[in-house]
């Protein structure tokens, strides 16, 4: 069997790739491989977003989960970052979000959080995969002895949930947002609720747009995805700030009275140069990862502060986090993670942080952003037959190095394999535009030539 898990849990099409039996046998193995309760039966909440899809897969979990003897506390619909808190503050054994992000909606997914609240490594997610593969018949049946009678598990009731993450988000902030009008486009995902609502316990004036899920309208043509939306909002409502949310509202884009978007090189500059100035940036670090902007690379050094890069995924990013001791860090698409508060990448979250370091500043968002300018960035994608080889071809090594040495030490560019298609992708940034586009074209001919196939 090829590896179940990719780089964020278990995804495919619902009901055709991500199977309700899948869905039973991953709620099995995982509890098998996640439950170790002592002295009690083992506990395992379940959050999802809002695709209609969820119904049929936490039914299907739920059922696998409870097969292995484990309760299960079901949360509905909640942010990914709600999960995360809630299995620590309940003291569950495990947690699992059903959500595929900013996928389509035929699309859904299955990922674990340890007792810790945060996400499983590699190893874990292949002692889960190796229970399903040992465990179970062709029929679907598992020799494996399951428990029977009063030790089956059961759907349990809990005293706090989506109250209670609300209420700890509530809490992350220092100001009140009274006079504040904020635009939050929920992406009819998984914050359509918690968003508005925490936003309007501070004081904020709020206007929501997408924030009437009917199970099929998750991200479409809306949210973090399609920023072009927040941005007429905000023009159109006079706002200070527009708010946009993934799905699972693990992520944001932010975007400032003007129209400008307000990324995650941008959000991370903002909180991170505020932090540092009031003593609480831990080592002074920040971790990204290898895509975030030249301009945010070099605004950051010029601050003093440290930078640690990663592999692109937000896995990644927390590895060296909790490795550092660091407390800051995240992805230029919007997963910031602010590691004292959650274990996760949190958008509402990031959200609260970004607009409470406004109010604190007394400056508007769009003043904030001048502690960075973010270079002229060009992506192509290299479709080929065997995406590794472009790392031994002397041909491509050549032109690499000679695009390089033309951008100096204002610009970089930078080749990487994706991790999920057969593709080459090709990035460069650089003070001009045009010409990095040109430098990128050239790699990506080249690249297209070796190994095979067109740019897309």
């Amino acid at each position: 069997m090829a590896r179940l898990f990719g780089t964020d849990g278990v995804r495919g099409v619902a009901n055709e790739e991500l199977t309700p039996e899948l869905a039973f046998r991953l709620g099995f193995a995982g509890a098998s491989v996640l439950t170790g309760s002592e002295g009690g039966r083992a506990r395992v909440v379940i959050g999802r977003d809002t695709r209609i899809s969820g119904d049929l897969l936490e039914c299907a979990l739920a059922a696998g989960l409870m097969s292995a003897g484990a309760d299960v506390i079901k949360l509905d619909v909640i942010p990914t970052p709600g999960v995360a808190y809630l299995t620590r503050q309940l003291q569950a054994d495990a947690g699992v979000m059903i959500s595929a992000s900013h996928n389509p909606v035929q699309d859904n997914g299955i990922k674990f959080f340890g007792a810790d609240g945060f996400k499983l490594c590699d190893e874990v997610e292949d002692e889960i995969q190796a229970v399903i593969e040992a465990g179970f018949a062709s029929d679907g049946t598992s020799p494996q002895g399951r428990p029977i009678g009063a030790e089956v598990g059961r759907e349990i009731s809990s005293p706090i949930g989506v109250e209670s993450y609300i209420q700890f988000l509530q809490g992350t902030v220092k100001e009140s947002f009274v006079g504040l009008r904020v635009v939050l486009d929920t992406a009819n995902g998984a914050a359509f609720y918690v968003a508005q609502e925490v936003f309007r316990r501070l004081g904020a004036d709020v206007i929501t747009i997408h924030a009437e899920p009917n199970g099929a309208n998750i991200n479409v043509e809306c949210g973090s995805t399609y920023p072009k939306v927040i941005q007429e909002a905000v023009l159109h409502y006079g706002a200070a700030i527009g708010l946009a949310f993934d799905g699972d509202a693990d992520r944001l884009i932010a975007v400032d009275a003007t129209g400008q978007i307000i990324d995650g090189d941008y959000i991370m500059a903002i909180c991170g140069k505020a932090l540092k100035e009031r003593g609480s940036l831990a080592n002074d670090t920040i971790v990204t990862t290898v895509m975030s902007n030249v301009g945010f690379v070099k605004a950051m050094r010029e601050l003093g502060l440290i930078l640690v890069q990663t592999a692109v995924g937000d896995r990644y990013v927390m590895e060296a986090m909790r490795e550092g001791g660091h407390m800051l860090g995240g992805e230029q698409s919007g997963h910031v993670i602010f590691l004292e508060h959650n274990t996760t990448g949190d958008g509402v979250l990031t959200a609260l942080q970004l607009v409470d370091i406004v109010v604190q500043s007394g400056k508007s968002l769009n003043e904030l952003t001048q502690v960075m300018q973010s270079f002229p960035q060009v992506l192509v994608n290299v479709r080929v037959a065997d995406k590794s080889e472009w790392r031994t071809n002397p041909a491509i090594a050549q032109i690499i190095a000679e695009v390089e040495e033309l951008l100096g030490e204002d610009g970089r560019l930078l080749v990487r394999e994706s991790g999920t298609e057969p593709l080459v992708r090709v990035m460069a940034e650089g003070q001009d535009e045009a010409q990095v586009r040109q430098y990128v074209e050239r790699v990506a001919s080249v690249i297209g030539r070796q190994l095979g196939v067109a740019t897309v």
